[in-house]
């Protein structure tokens, strides 16, 4: 049998972190498109209501609870197989996607019905994880340092917040030059232009990324199962999928993390579907204005990112999170004050720029305003500069937790964990953005046809604002509450690491107090427990963790 089936482990260079961080052109670039236009597309261009349009987005998402895990499962144990072993465990998944991509555009056209749109994006929501979850376990993999996991999560950070803006700012590239601001076609070119890239990136991502080699007891496991796997394993596949899906959250630091990491993503979730809405009724702009706030918005995200990675690394992830929820909460009391009390003068102003929001910023221009330039750029750079650090550092800790799990197992299972963070992330966007359409709906907002002008009613106004206010805030609270009892950082994860060694080589205490005491805070087990101790095998579902504090 081969001795070595992967290349032997070696240091990122900069080509990978960039290499890898490329893919989230696709991972974030699709979502900003998605979260940031798509519900407005539906309503807007395709005659479907909200109820309707949040119904897409948020279907598909409950199908992943078993494509999320499954994706995840399968990824981790294709080292078993003859085709893991020759191309791949997780590069097998991005093969295959790549010649799938430029469906995407398939969404972004009109005239079709409430089922074609469900069907398509469903297709390629399935794509999209297929992708995402091998992706994501990929900077696990390449590196057991903690610096180096930083700079992995920041450079797929910068991308993410670059393909962002991209997303906000094609339309307005794209208007003039195909029919309009409110012509559909500039969605499905900007959706083309973009399932062009994506099948771009994910090759780049194949070519610059290695997976993590092949431990002893993988190489044991490996010997007993060159033949391929048996037919009653096969048939076992599905209950040792969700045990091990459900083993993930035995393990503290991954609890807190989700909380942590639902209650970021899921404030942007909410803003995202009101966002659009909110600016066509209150402060009265189109599609353009949208295009040009959004652009402003993740330009300040990507500002955002480069500061957190600093952080991150000098201090941990949690004061970077409580920093950048305040600001996103700062953006949203503004907007809600902006709502209340409707600065005068303001609509006047705004409606003399034309359709470049920018020259509010010329002090010479003849309709120059200070509190003109305060309400439209003040709350969405607050806003872009808390979000960009929300999206960072929930998937910079990712790149840890894996570690944290093998102290408890003795297994990696870096697949797994992102098939459980995507389906969590996946389930709870759904709910969110159903929620959100439903809301908009009964708040009684008139859909409306392109190019047509209709006066929402005081109520139906009133409804977006306090979605697109009340609900991030709320998500916001919940995260800074979970992140109070959160303690993985570069030094803890330095204890972390050392310890997992020791381990590894039969340790059965702790070098120190101080070790025991960390490693037990952030696996939530007792130390005598960790290697799957327990009963004797790692990852078994009848383990019983420590009954401490969540």
């Amino acid at each position: 049998m081969q001795k070595n089936l992967h290349p032997a482990a070696r240091q990122p260079t900069w080509i990978n972190y960039w290499g890898w961080g490329s893919g989230d052109m696709l991972g974030a670039g699709a979502q900003a498109v998605i979260t940031g236009w798509l519900f407005y597309f539906f309503t807007t261009f395709c005659g479907l209501s909200a109820v309707e349009a949040g119904l897409i987005l948020g279907l598909p998402r409950l199908l992943e609870a078993i494509t999320c895990p499954l994706i995840g499962y399968v990824s981790d144990n294709l080292r078993h197989t003859w085709v893991g072993r020759k191309i791949g465990r997780r590069k097998l998944f991005l093969l295959i996607t790549i010649p799938l991509l430029p469906s995407f555009a398939l969404i972004f056209r009109t005239g079709h019905t409430f089922t074609y749109y469900l069907l398509v994006f469903i297709f390629f929501e399935l794509l999209y994880t297929m992708f995402l979850i091998p992706w994501e376990t990929l900077a696990a993999e390449m590196t057991k340092d903690y610096k180096e996991k930083a700079k992995f999560a920041g450079a797929r950070m910068i991308v993410a917040q670059s393909s962002a803006i991209l997303a906000s700012y094609l339309p307005t590239l794209l208007i003039n030059q195909f029919g309009g601001k409110d012509s559909p076609d500039t969605f499905f070119w900007m959706a083309a232009i973009f399932g062009v890239i994506f099948s771009v990136v994910v090759t780049i991502v194949v070519l610059t990324s290695w997976e993590r080699p092949y431990g002893p007891r993988e190489t044991a496991v490996l010997s007993q199962t060159y033949g391929g796997v048996s037919l009653k394993a096969a048939l076992n596949i599905p209950v040792k999928m969700f045990r091990d899906l459900f083993s993930t959250l035995k393990i503290r630091a991954f609890r807190q993390h989700l909380s942590i990491y639902l209650g970021g993503y899921l404030s942007q979730d909410i803003f995202n579907s009101a966002f659009a809405f909110f600016v066509a009724t209150v402060l009265m702009g189109a599609t353009l204005v949208i295009s040009q706030l959004m652009t402003v918005m993740y330009v300040a995200q990507l500002i955002s990112v480069m500061v957190a990675i600093q952080i991150v690394i000098r201090t941990g992830p949690v004061l970077a999170y409580r920093l950048a929820a305040s600001l996103f909460g700062a953006a949203l009391m503004l907007y809600l004050t902006f709502y209340l009390v409707r600065p005068e003068g303001f609509a006047a102003s705004f409606g003399a720029l034309g359709t470049n929001l920018f020259g509010a910023l010329n002090p010479a221009g003849e309709h120059f305003s200070p509190s003109l330039v305060f309400w439209l750029f003040v709350p969405i750079v607050l806003a872009g500069l808390g979000r960009g650090t929300l999206n960072f550092v929930p998937w910079s800790v990712y790149n840890y937790l894996p570690d944290v799990d093998e102290a408890v197992t003795g297994q990696r299972r870096e697949g797994i964990f992102a098939g459980v963070m995507t389906l969590v992330r996946k389930l709870a966007q759904s709910a969110a953005i159903m929620a959100s359409g439903w809301i908009i709906d009964l708040g009684g907002y008139i859909k409306t046809k392109p190019g047509e002008v209709v006066v929402q009613t005081p109520e139906a106004i009133q409804t977006v604002t306090l979605l697109m206010v009340g609900g991030p805030l709320l998500m916001l609270l919940l995260g800074a509450l979970a992140s109070w009892k959160f303690r993985l950082n570069a030094s803890t994860h330095a204890v972390l690491v050392h310890e997992v060694e020791r381990l590894r080589n039969g340790a059965t205490e702790a070098e120190s107090d101080e070790n025991r005491r960390i490693v037990e805070d952030l696996t939530g087990w007792r130390y005598d427990q960790l290697w799957g101790r327990a009963s004797g095998h790692a990852a078994d579902s009848t383990l019983s963790p420590l009954p401490q504090r969540s």
